[in-house]
């Protein structure tokens, strides 16, 4: 068994504590290589594995989680519910088939994956899957303050994370606000932008780098977990998961997190969620799994 130092954690909403740094499995899609990225992950001491059923390996996530050797509840698993499970019987007929693919008896932490399509339907059979102990936190990803206050406003449970785009470019400062006075936990997909805007040779953040002989990858995942932003980086190569998880050890100063706000655009580096073209091309999208 590999000996793994406590992962640093943040408590949500219902008292259950999430690892603050994850491994995400977005684009990870050829499923051997996913299983073996899941298992070095969790073998480099990564808790939280993030994954979701339009990336359609929940099953290579599943054997690895099976196969690491790591009990069951010392592991924080989140999976999303896709748009075309159209409402409340969709979504707990989805439910039954991610658990099933995750080898799983419970998930730590369902999300709705898109504001779109009968979110209060699903929503509702996930307040009853939360309600029967086989979930533990209920939330959604990508949904913009307004959508994220009506669904609060009109339901019983109170999402427990919102997972957003938060990079160097797209910060998130004002919504991350929005979410901590909702007792909401932001958490971040797309850490490092997948390197657009020339992430990874920023002379800012290099020269940041440089101060605490770290990389570009670590300072931004450091400036993410400082703020209190969960963040779920992807590699498929072990160092580099090592690298990313050994971004806890050191810490900025106040005035270079004032730095970092400077590179903010307060956009989408991949897509506005608002965009009706984007609306209809995510909820036409089809899975055959």
């Amino acid at each position: 068994m590999i000996k793994v130092e406590p992962m640093q954690t943040v408590k949500l909403n219902n008292g259950v504590e999430m690892p603050i740094l994850g491994f995400g499995v977005f684009q990870v899609t050829d499923l051997a290589e996913c299983e073996r990225s899941v298992i070095d992950a969790i073998e480099t001491g990564y808790r939280l594995i993030d994954t979701a059923q339009s990336y359609m390996n929940e099953e290579a996530v599943g054997k690895a989680i099976k196969n690491s050797g790591i009990a069951r509840e010392e592991l924080f698993i989140t999976t999303k519910l896709w748009i075309q499970a159209k409402g409340y019987e969709g979504a707990k007929k989805a439910f039954e088939k991610s658990l099933r693919k995750l080898q799983l008896d419970y998930l730590d932490l369902y999300l709705i994956h898109q504001p779109f399509g009968d979110v209060y339907g699903e929503w509702r059979a996930m307040e009853e899957l939360y309600k029967e102990g086989k979930i533990r936190a209920i939330g959604v990803s990508n949904f913009q303050p307004d959508r994220l206050m009506d669904l609060i406003v009109n339901n019983e449970i109170v999402p427990a994370v919102n997972q957003v785009e938060t990079h160097p470019f797209n910060q998130q400062n004002e919504a991350q606000q929005f979410m901590i006075e909702n007792k909401v936990q932001i958490e971040s997909w797309g850490p490092f932008a997948e390197g657009k805007n020339n992430l990874f040779h920023n002379e800012l953040l290099q020269s940041i780098a440089n101060k605490y002989n770290k990389s570009i990858a670590q300072v931004v995942l450091r400036w993410l977990t400082q703020r209190g932003v969960v963040a779920i980086p992807k590699s498929v190569r072990k160092e580099r998961m090592a690298e990313n998880l050994n971004s806890l050890d050191f810490e900025l100063s106040a005035e270079e997190m004032e730095k970092i706000k400077t590179l903010d655009t307060k956009a989408s580096s991949f897509f506005d969620h608002r965009d009706p073209k984007m609306a209809k091309w995510l909820g036409e999208r089809k899975m055959n799994d």
